[in-house]
């Protein structure tokens, strides 16, 4: 029977540990007021932002004076959601021009670049350039997980967040995390919205292709470590039952 008893001790151990390292992996629910404040980065230090066109990206282009050149017409009341697709390599295929490379370029110069090579067949080539992708992604303890549109190229924290669906009731308020890939690097802050500085924090600005993770609080963190470890209790206790019936056997 002894034997029964440390099976089960050193099951239920394996599983904590386990456990443990997946909910770490993401997040700290420990984390303090204090230190979450010191992470956060100071809104604008960040500088002008200017989006960049990327190898996928659809856009939309509005040819004034010409719009069977376009992929929209100006007249058009219906919104253009397809656009055209930029290759891997960062070109877009345009009727009359061709092939032209605008990877890196940001929307004014992509615009500008576009525009240029149509005026060497039209006299008055004017258009307009939108990217239609722009997203941010929310993950975690918010009520719509996934894609949120910035049809104003940024959107504060809070305006993300309202997209998601809002916070659920789980969600762990001191420690948000905010992944922004800039250039090279990605950068990851922690924002508090409970302390002194909330609507600082609410207000911070989310670009496109960034990321934001809601971590669960204590609660949900201590449901889930629950739910993981009750199926490996489960487990144990089916595979433990022939013993244990053959140790009361043996008993009487």
């Amino acid at each position: 029977m002894k034997r029964v008893v440390l099976f089960i001790i050193a099951a239920l151990a394996m599983a904590g540990c386990s456990t443990k390292s997946d909910l770490v992996l993401f997040h700290d629910t420990n984390v303090s007021n204090e230190q979450a404040q010191k992470s956060v980065t100071v809104i604008g230090s960040e500088g002008m932002y200017e989006y960049r066109i990327r190898p996928h990206d659809r856009i939309s282009i509005t040819m004034y004076n010409h719009p069977e050149l376009g992929t929209t017409s100006i007249n058009s009341q219906r919104q253009d959601t397809t656009g055209v697709l930029v290759d891997s390599k960062g070109y877009v295929r345009l009727p009359l021009v061709k092939s032209i490379h605008i990877a890196g370029l940001t929307q004014p110069a992509a615009q500008a670049k576009i525009e240029k090579a149509y005026k060497a067949y039209l006299e008055d080539a004017e258009l307009n350039l939108q990217v239609l992708n722009k997203r941010a992604y929310v993950l975690g303890e918010v009520n719509k997980p996934g894609e949120v549109n910035l049809f104003n190229e940024r959107a504060t924290l809070l305006q993300v967040l309202a997209g998601a669906g809002d916070l659920t009731n789980y969600a762990n308020r001191h420690a948000i995390v905010i992944m922004k890939q800039r250039k090279n690097t990605v950068v990851t802050e922690t924002v508090d919205l409970t302390g002194a500085n909330s609507i600082k924090m609410a207000n911070l600005m989310i670009y496109p292709g960034d990321t934001i993770y809601v971590a669960p609080n204590g609660v949900r963190a201590f449901n889930i470590g629950v739910s993981e470890v009750t199926p490996v209790f489960d487990l144990a206790g089916r595979i433990t039952q022939p013993i244990v019936n053959v140790e009361y056997l043996r008993d009487r």
